[in-house]
């Protein structure tokens, strides 16, 4: 499914400079060619600030389709148009490599990501993922610590941009399911407890941008 004319887009600018690497804006689809979406000046969703585009910038988009569901895609800017307002033209996606991603169900990609895990004991350790998504994750950890399904953790992740820039993600989590591997180490299923959207939103740019790199393989 292909955006619309008249539908809004939302997206993240790729970008060296993280303040400006997370920030979101949108903007209404006014037209659209064979090879392109020609758009509004997009403005920031936080301060309705305009946000000006130069030829050849990295999007991030994503658009909500009318069941609900977010189909995410990456895009550049191609050129600029004069239509009575300045419009932005920006390459329209291949369906083929459209994400979606429903409301309740979130993509997930194996990574092996540094993240900082602190159990109710207080004592902490540092281990790497094994796989991680908008739901949850899971990671291996030494099999010395005593982690059990119901386990409330608290977590700091480290997550990488292909635009270079390094975030940081924080959460409580509950464990779900321990498995004991053969080198004697454990793998913790886990889902997030608490999660604010914006550290969500994080990890599911993560992904999105992991999923595309493996496609281009």
């Amino acid at each position: 499914m292909l955006p619309k004319v008249n539908q809004m887009l939302h997206f993240q600018i790729a970008s060296s400079d993280e303040v400006e690497a997370l920030i979101d804006y949108k903007s209404r689809i006014a037209d659209e060619q064979d090879d392109g979406l020609l758009i509004e000046f997009p403005i920031s969703e936080k301060t309705g600030r305009i946000k000006r585009l130069f030829l050849g910038d990295e999007l991030s988009v994503f658009f909500v389709s009318e069941d609900g569901i977010k189909n995410y895609f990456d895009s550049h800017v191609l050129g600029f148009k004069e239509d009575g307002v300045k419009l932005i033209k920006i390459r329209k996606p291949d369906p083929d490599r459209i994400t979606k991603i429903q409301r309740r169900s979130f993509l997930r990609v194996p990574s092996e990501l540094e993240i900082a895990v602190k159990m109710p004991n207080q004592v902490r350790f540092v281990c790497t993922t094994d796989d991680v998504g908008g739901g949850g994750i899971s990671f291996i950890a030494d099999g010395k610590w005593p982690l059990v399904p119901e386990m409330l953790l608290e977590c700091w992740m480290l997550v990488p941009f292909k635009n270079g820039t390094i975030d940081h993600t924080y959460f409580q989590a509950e464990i779900v399911r321990i498995v004991e591997l053969e080198t004697g180490r454990k793998q913790a299923m886990i889902k997030y407890a608490t999660i604010n959207d914006s550290e969500r939103q994080k990890i599911i740019r993560y992904c999105f941008e992991k999923q595309l790199e493996y496609r281009n393989r």
